[in-house]
């Protein structure tokens, strides 16, 4: 998939807020710390779509981009480490469940893995969440140039497997980098893939033009 476009088009503190869409959504979401920001800037091409910040924690809003006029990408608030009150955290978690589980136009999930880091409790259990409410969803480790291909693939084997402990089987994964771009082309393609048909123009019949031709010139009656 070629991004000709990427706009922001609206921030939601709550579903009901969110403006309605006909357009198909998929959202990114993740641990406050784990590189959404970055990711998304990179999907789309844009340095800036999605606000980057030392500080974690910084998306509070469930913010909507169009992308090529035809899908539109959803950074939602990450949980976590945010550096917000506990009742704060708690409004964002049920602004957020409340997208996920009710937002008619929402098509796909992809839930941020730090690659770096040993199984998480918080990212198995908010996964299982996604899986018992039977949303779509991937799981994308981050960061993988931050680390060997080895350490990488064993970490991210070590998250599907406690996955399956939760008894959520058959995860599909995707492995991407902020930094060098790897992995853009898998999840684009997968979201294309996910992404209604455009109806081809179908041509009419053929239409003889064989009447327009000149009739061949008559010759003058004799007598």
């Amino acid at each position: 998939m070629k991004i000709d476009t990427a706009t922001y088009r609206s921030s939601a503190q709550t579903l009901e807020t969110c403006p309605p869409s006909k357009l198909p959504e998929f959202a990114f979401v993740g641990r406050s710390n784990v590189g959404k920001s970055s990711l998304i800037n990179m999907l789309t091409g844009r340095k800036e779509l999605a606000k980057t910040s030392s500080k974690p924690g910084r998306t509070r809003l469930i913010n909507l981009f169009e992308i090529n006029a035809s899908w539109t990408l959803v950074d939602l608030p990450g949980y976590g480490f945010a550096k917000v009150s506990r009742a704060a955290q708690y409004e964002f978690n049920i602004n957020v469940s409340a997208y996920l589980t009710q937002r008619e136009s929402l098509k796909h999930v992809f839930a941020l893995v730090d690659s770096r880091l040993e199984p998480q409790e918080s990212d198995l259990a908010f996964i299982q969440w996604l899986h018992s409410h039977k949303i779509p969803f991937s799981v994308v480790f981050t960061k993988i140039d931050k680390s060997s291909e080895s350490a990488t693939q064993d970490l991210s084997h070590q998250f599907v497997e406690q996955l399956k402990s939760w008894e959520v089987e058959e995860t599909r994964t995707f492995s991407c980098s902020a930094k060098t771009g790897r992995g853009r082309g898998a999840i684009l393609q997968f979201i294309e893939t996910h992404l209604p048909k455009k109806k081809k123009k179908t041509k009419g019949p053929k239409i003889s033009t064989s009447w327009m031709m000149k009739p061949e010139r008559l010759a003058p009656p004799e007598g």
